[in-house]
């Protein structure tokens, strides 16, 4: 599937989800970042590259966060800890309109002015599976 004119992923997601860890509020300069989890053998930049910032991670590890660089607009996300991963920036999708969250993570980060969905399971940090 062709998310975007310069990255495809020739997989389904895995997961979609927003996370509200500080890391992700600070990333997206927002409440919390959302993404499309797909196979990282699966995704392919067809042009260009990423630069990576790594941060921390409790999982361990690091989380290295990909941003364009010449725009600083994040991309995609590779958790050392699931190496097999990696979350796509639903925000750099050309067509985020089919983005569908399935949970909530890193709740207990969230802001109290944070409108979460209620509908949506809530995970305090990761989730269990």
């Amino acid at each position: 599937m062709r998310l975007r004119s310069d990255y495809e992923s020739i997989a389904e997601p895995v997961r979609m989800f927003h996370c509200h860890c500080r890391d992700c509020q600070r990333a997206s300069g927002g409440p919390y970042s959302s993404y499309v989890v797909v196979p990282a053998k699966a995704f392919k930049l067809l042009q260009g590259s990423l630069r990576y910032y790594p941060s921390p991670s409790e999982r361990g590890g690091m989380t290295r966060r990909g941003f364009c660089p010449d725009c600083g607009s994040p991309v995609a996300v590779k958790p050392d800890a699931a190496p097999q991963l990696v979350g796509i920036r639903t925000a750099s999708l050309d067509d985020p309109s089919w983005f569908n969250p399935q949970v909530d993570t890193w709740t207990s980060d969230a802001h109290p002015w944070d409108q979460m969905n209620p509908a949506l399971p809530k995970y305090q940090r990761y989730p269990t599976s």
